[in-house]
């Protein structure tokens, strides 16, 4: 027979278990959908297949082409895969 101790940590161990199987899969927590502000930002008042260039938030200076990517026209910088259009 189990103990009040034991009955506790198997409690506990089956809660974070059960926590880890129903959290979602794939997007992690604070990854935000879609393009960066920047990117979108960047493809104001342009036309999609537009030459850009843009700042990311880190600073960085990122040269690409304005895309469509979900309903939104956005930045994609060079030498990055466009995403799948659905």
């Amino acid at each position: 027979m189990m103990n009040l101790k034991s009955k506790l940590v198997m409690a506990v161990l089956f809660s974070v278990l059960a926590g880890q199987v129903v959290a979602k899969p794939g997007k992690q927590e604070g990854q935000r959908k879609g393009p960066p502000p920047e990117a979108i930002e960047a493809c104001a008042n342009l036309q999609e297949g537009d030459a850009v260039t843009f700042e990311t938030r880190r600073g960085d200076t990122l040269s690409g082409t304005c895309m469509m990517i979900n309903d939104q026209l956005a930045a994609v910088p060079e030498g990055h895969k466009p995403p799948e259009r659905n």
